[in-house]
């Protein structure tokens, strides 16, 4: 399944913890559609390790993918959430924010 969202586009939690957060995406898992956001994280609780980093345990943040239906990408002109569509221009398929009719790069 081609997915709508690449990687370096900028993009709004709408469902889940996150609610309401904004990043930049980081990676895409495609087979799991799952996607991580830049500064979206969750707190883990680690034990006490004797060669590892963390030797007191306590609890860590550590970056967390979340399902791609959780993301908007935001429009670039207009800073809103907005859908994703296809269209062909000169030959070639592009994506557009369906908001503004903006071509994404």
């Amino acid at each position: 399944m081609k997915l709508k969202i690449k990687k370096g586009d900028t993009v709004k939690v709408i469902a889940g913890a996150a609610l309401g957060q904004e990043g930049e995406v980081l990676s895409i898992d495609s087979k799991k559609q799952r996607v991580t956001v830049e500064g979206i994280t969750a707190k883990k609780h680690v034990k006490p390790q004797t060669n590892k980093e963390n030797p007191d345990g306590g609890i860590i943040d550590i970056s967390k993918s979340i399902h791609i239906s959780n993301v908007m990408l935001l429009d670039p002109e207009t800073k809103t959430p907005t859908k994703i569509g296809r269209r062909v221009e000169e030959g070639k398929i592009v994506r557009y924010a369906k908001k503004s009719g903006k071509t994404l790069s």
